[in-house]
C-alpha cells in the first residue's frame, strides 16, 4: 500500500525518504510540478550523500529507495490507494484545515489522515470532518531521518485503532512513537523544551551565566546525560530508585523551584544580548548558517548511529 505525503517541503521530503528507507511506496503530492521536481532532486542528492557515507537507512540501495518514491500534483489520483497521508504543509491552521476538508471529501474508511503539526491540537484541525475517526497528529522532530522521535497525539474521537496502526507504521519504519493519551499544548517535546528554554532565558537575564557558558550546561552536561536516558530514569539511578530520590532530594527540588522567575517575554534587551552572543559563536549569515547545520545533522548522525550500536551490543 502507498503512502502519501502532502507537500513537498523540507518535512515532506524527510518523511519521503523515511517511508522509503522502511521499503514503501511513497507518493509526493504538491501544487506545483516544479517544486515536485526540486523535491526529487534533493532527495536524489541526499541519498547518496548518505549512502556514500556509510548513513543510508534501510536494506536497500539509495537507487532502489528512490525508485519507490512517485509525484503527483493531482490531489485525487494522489489520494487513491493510499493507506496513510501525511500532511506537511506550512504551520498555518487554515490551510491545514482547508487540505484536511479536501481529503475527507475523496478518502474511504482505511486511510488514516495525519498531519505533522508542531503545535496545532487536533481538535482545531480534525473537529467536523467526517473521518475524525480517521485523523491523528504524528509530530515528527526535526530532522526526522536523524531524530527518530514521533508524538502521537489524538483528536478526542481518534479510534484507537487509528492511533495503535500509526504507532505500528512508525515503528516498522525505525521511528521512536510515544503516544499522549490526550491532546495538550504544545505535546510533550516543546513543554520540555519551552521549561528549559525559559529557565536558560532567565539564567543569561539575571547575568548568572553567559549564553556560551549555558549552552556548555546542556550540551556537556545535561545532554549527554540525556541522550541516552531521560530525566524520570535519571533521578531513578541517582539514588536507590524514585522514592529514595524523592525522600532524598524533594525538600530541595521545591526551594528551587520556587525561586524560578515568571515566563519571559523572549524580547528586549535579554534577547539582544543572547542574539549577539550566538551571532558571535554562528554569525547570522544563510551559507554559515547551513554549514552549522549541516554539522548539526553530521553529529546527529554519528549519535544515532553510536546508539544504535549501544543497543544492539
Amino acid at each position: 500500500a502507498a503512502i502519501y505525503f502532502l507537500f513537498s517541503g523540507l518535512i515532506g521530503r524527510s518523511w519521503a525518504m523515511v517511508f522509503a528507507a522502511g521499503g514503501f511506496k511513497v507518493k509526493l503530492y504538491d501544487i506545483a510540478q516544479q517544486q515536485l521536481t526540486s523535491a526529487l532532486e534533493n532527495i536524489s542528492k541526499q541519498m547518496k550523500e548518505l549512502e556514500e557515507s556509510g548513513f543510508l537507512k534501510g536494506a536497500a540501495s539509495a537507487e532502489q529507495q528512490l525508485a519507490l518514491i512517485s509525484v503527483c500534483t493531482d490531489l485525487k489520483a494522489a489520494a487513491e490507494g493510499a493507506a496513510f497521508i501525511q500532511e506537511c504543509t506550512p504551520e498555518n491552521l487554515e490551510l491545514k484545515k482547508k487540505i484536511f476538508g479536501q481529503l475527507d471529501l475523496i478518502v474511504g474508511d482505511n486511510v488514516i489522515l495525519s498531519s505533522s503539526t508542531s503545535c496545532l491540537l487536533p481538535s482545531k484541525l480534525f473537529t467536523g470532518l467526517k473521518h475524525v475517526k480517521q485523523c491523528i497528529v504524528s509530530h515528527p522532530v526535526n530532522p526526522p531521518y536523524f531524530v527518530p522521535l514521533v508524538e502521537i497525539v489524538p483528536h478526542p474521537e481518534t479510534d484507537p485503532s487509528t492511533t495503535e496502526r500509526t504507532y505500528a507504521l512508525m515503528k516498522k519504519i525505525g521511528q521512536t512513537p510515544v503516544k499522549l493519551n490526550r491532546e495538550i499544548e504544545g505535546f510533550v517535546l516543546n513543554r520540555l523544551q519551552y521549561a528549559v528554554i525559559s529557565e536558560a532565558w532567565r539564567l543569561v537575564g539575571e547575568g548568572v551565566i553567559s549564553p556560551t557558558d549555558l549552552d556548555l550546561v546542556m550540551s556537556d552536561g545535561l545532554g549527554m546525560r540525556y541522550a541516552f536516558i531521560g530525566p524520570l530514569e535519571t533521578m531513578h539511578l541517582n539514588a536507590e530508585g524514585i522514592s529514595d530520590y524523592c525522600e532524598r532530594y524533594r525538600d530541595g527540588m521545591r526551594l528551587v523551584l520556587n525561586t524560578f522567575g515568571p515566563v519571559p517575554e523572549f524580547s528586549g534587551e535579554i534577547q539582544q544580548k543572547i542574539s549577539q552572543a550566538m551571532s558571535e559563536k554562528v554569525p547570522v549569515v544563510p551559507k554559515v548558517l547551513d554549514a552549522r547545520r549541516k554539522r548539526r545533522d553530521e553529529y546527529l548522525t554519528g549519535l544515532s548511529k553510536l546508539k544504535k550500536q549501544m543497543k544492539s551490543d
